[in-house]
């Protein structure tokens, strides 16, 4: 067996300020890689930086030469733990003493030549952005090319042109007065050209979002939103008319500023119409007609309830509707609440893409629940004004790459003009696909703040019936150029590290690149069945391709995202078939991390990130008791056995917020894991279940009572690898140094 340093992670690590920095982290916007784009479940920055610093620096106890008592060895470990405590804080993101102290620990633990890391899953691409940021060189993969595109504008594209100054006319004439530094002068000219996009999208289509006459005639005032309702035909013979699906008729819910929409039910037409009038100061909203759960209502002309049925009929038949509810404007002192007018709803019908994304929506019971109701291409999912704002600004990408062109070889310095004009232009192509995710007849309007809420709430593509149309012009969340300087002030804290590389590749697949030494890996995998990150990609790939598809030719060159060989359990992609979608997973994990054994570094840990669902109930066949499981957990560390990887380590972490898109009074992801393993000697000798089952018994009160008082010193390892059948959690160590046979399964306790 090689002698390979023991590392920190494998002993200590200081989890309760790793817990509170990466919770604290959820609520920071500004300036935060994740504004760049939305991606789904994506892994906070602090966790990956606690965890990869820790994975590469040697525990005190692996040298006994230099630390010679458990008193020395644990001075120098503390030492290090108080280090990550600093390196995990949001405000040190960019702290040069603290960046590079943590850096000289990592030169000092890999004699001055630390190895290369790779993420296979790279996802949203927090994972590869803190090997950048911890003066590594950072690869990643995936096989979804939203994800491979985000990472790149993380890790790939700021490194190329650090320190270098924008080439736009308005910052070249502050060239000697200002001075830039990492990606600053690249977020300087996205910010720009952002601006150049959003002016000329507004010359050619403002008509479309015009301004609403204030009710007192003193003037207009910008809109923010025009708030619309889903409407179907009433079965009623009698009444016939075009109900609205309301959800909720409030408007704002904020104290002395009440607003609601009070339905009118014009009857001297026949069929009856039914109108809206905006109400402001004392009364409450009426009750709306949705009944219950699901795609229930009642007709507000006839009051008779109508079922699901009916609804999913018209919406598939194409006989849905909308009629304008209210309009939200921009006043002096805040948000003003109008009812809508004829010629605000003859403007918003007028408009005439002339393109749409006309692909179809999978049919995913599990995240995609508007299928059914007629939505059923992603066209469906925009309004006829929405789809022509997002094809302008996504034609207008184009045309700027010309213009960065032109402004750049003014430049006296000299600079690659085709690929940064290539650089501005993927993240203003970025900023329209995430201005998609506003700019879509599934976002909502949220009374308690005021604005307009983005579609992605929830990993899914939901049914809404009353939803909120931004203005694409209103200097607020739905604009492109407020999009653009979000994005820019991303770019600012990037760019200061190595190059990075991130490529499109199935993990099932990799092959070792000779050119490139042994590499550690660390990932975030799959969930199991939690998320089917393909189809709901699908949403902004449709956009990206528009946008992009001239710059990254290698990854638009398919009309939707690779499905067949996407890692998720999902039944509908088997007929159905849970079994078969079981074993899809299974095998394919499986596969990832046998490729992972082969090209790992052979003295670095493969540290593995996994969220879980909180329970899968099971019945227990011999006594009829209820039991918790999570099959992804068990699949993903059956698969790590398989592949021969050992356990040295698990880190419980509280990185999820009940709060976050999916938390509430759902069954979802509860809980993180960091778990520590290593490619398992060829001569570790085997274990009976028995005991497997003693070994267990004797270690597991002091590994619990250390687990729950320090979350700074090293939980006990569990004697053998092991398979939870059930319990939220083993958070426990496992030793490689007796490998479980094949027929002792544990049957370990639950624990939190």
């Amino acid at each position: 067996m090689l002698d390979r340093p023991k590392k920190l992670i494998e002993v200590a690590l200081p989890l309760e300020a790793i817990n509170k920095e990466s919770a604290r982290e959820k609520s920071i916007r500004h300036g935060h890689p994740s504004t760049l784009h939305l991606w789904w479940a994506r892994r906070p920055l602090a966790s990956c930086r606690a965890v990869l610093f820790a994975s590469l620096v040697d525990d005190p106890s692996a040298h006994p030469d230099r630390f010679p008592t458990e008193e020395a060895q644990e001075q120098e470990r503390r030492r290090l733990l108080d280090l990550i405590e600093q390196l995990v804080k949001w405000e040190n993101v960019n702290n040069p003493d603290v960046l590079k102290a943590a850096q000289a620990e990592i030169m000092r633990s890999t004699d001055n030549n630390p190895p290369p890391v790779l993420d296979p899953f790279c996802g949203g691409g927090s994972i590869p952005l803190e090997v950048q940021r911890l003066g590594l060189e950072a690869h990643a993969s995936d096989i979804n090319p939203v994800a491979v595109l985000i990472t790149k504008a993380l890790i790939e594209i700021p490194p190329k042109f650090k320190d270098q100054p924008p080439v736009n006319p308005e910052a070249q004439k502050k060239l000697k007065t200002a001075q830039w530094f990492g990606a600053q002068g690249l977020a300087e000219d996205v910010r720009y050209y952002g601006k150049w996009i959003r002016d000329r999208a507004e010359e050619r289509i403002g008509h479309l979002y015009p301004k609403v006459k204030l009710p007192d005639g003193s003037g207009e005032a910008t809109v923010i939103a025009w708030l619309w309702a889903r409407t179907v035909k009433c079965p009623n013979p009698a009444c016939g008319c075009q109900m609205p699906l309301v959800k909720s008729f409030e408007l704002s819910t904020k104290k002395g500023k009440a607003a609601w929409v009070e339905p009118a039910i014009d009857r001297t037409q026949k069929p009856p119409v039914v109108n809206f009038k905006v109400k402001t100061g004392e009364g409450k909203a009426p009750e709306p007609p949705k009944l219950g759960r699901g795609a229930k209502f009642r007709c507000l002309a006839c009051e008779q309830p109508v079922e699901d049925k009916h609804i999913k009929a018209e919406g598939v038949a194409g006989r849905m509707g909308a009629k304008l509810m209210a309009i939200v404007a921009q006043g002096q002192k805040g948000r003003l609440y109008l009812s809508p007018t004829e010629t605000h709803e003859k403007v918003a019908f007028s408009a005439q893409p002339s393109w749409a994304p006309i692909q179809p929506l999978a049919c995913d019971p599990r995240n995609i629940w508007c299928v059914n109701y007629g939505l059923d291409t992603f066209d469906k999912l925009f309004t006829d004004r929405q789809l022509v704002a997002l094809s302008t600004f996504s034609d207008l990408v184009g045309e700027v790459c010309e213009q960065v062109r032109h402004d750049a070889k003014q430049v006296e310095k000299a600079i690659e003009v085709e690929v940064y004009a290539n650089a501005v232009a993927t993240y203003l192509g970025l900023a329209v696909s995430k201005l998609s995710d506003s700019l879509c007849a599934i976002a909502t309007w949220k009374p308690s703040m005021d604005q307009a809420i983005h579609a992605f709430t929830k990993q899914a593509i939901p049914m809404i019936w009353d939803y909120a149309e931004s203005n694409a012009f209103n200097n607020a969340a739905g604009d492109y150029g407020t999009t653009t300087k979000t994005i820019a002030r991303a770019i600012n804290n990037l760019g200061k590290g190595l190059p990075g590389y991130a490529r499109q590749q199935d993990a099932t697949k990799y092959v070792r690149d000779e050119s490139i030494p042994s590499l550690v890996f660390t990932t975030d995998p799959p969930y199991y069945d939690n998320i089917s990150y393909a189809e709901l990609a699908d949403f902004f790939y449709v956009w990206l391709r528009r946008s992009l598809e001239k710059v990254h030719p290698d990854l638009f060159s398919t009309i939707a995202t690779p499905k067949e060989q996407e890692l998720v359990a999902a039944p509908h992609r088997f007929n159905g078939d849970k079994e078969k979608a079981r074993q899809f997973f299974e095998e394919g994990l499986h596969e990832a991390f046998k490729r992972t054994y082969e090209a790992s570094h052979p003295n670095f840990p493969f540290t593995v990130f996994y969220a879980f669902k909180q329970t899968e109930e099971k019945r227990d066949g011999t006594n009829g008791l209820r039991t918790a499981a999570s099959t992804g957990w068990e699949t993903m560390l059956e698969s790590l056995m398989q592949s021969d990887f050992s356990v040295t380590g698990t880190w419980p972490m509280r990185t999820e917020l009940s709060n976050r898109m999916v938390g509430q009074g759902s069954n979802v992801l509860a809980s993180s894991i960091a778990l520590v393993c290593r490619p398992l000697p060829a001569d570790a000798p085997k274990t009976t279940r028995r005991n497997f089952v003693n070994e267990l018994k004797r270690e597991l009160p002091a590994a619990l009572r250390a687990m729950q008082q320090g979350n700074i010193a090293p939980v006990r390892p569990c004697p053998s690898q092991h398979r939870p059948r059930h319990g939220r959690l083993l958070a426990l160590q496992t030793s490689p140094r007796i490998r479980r046979n094949a027929d002792a399964r544990s049957h370990c306790p639950p624990t939190d």
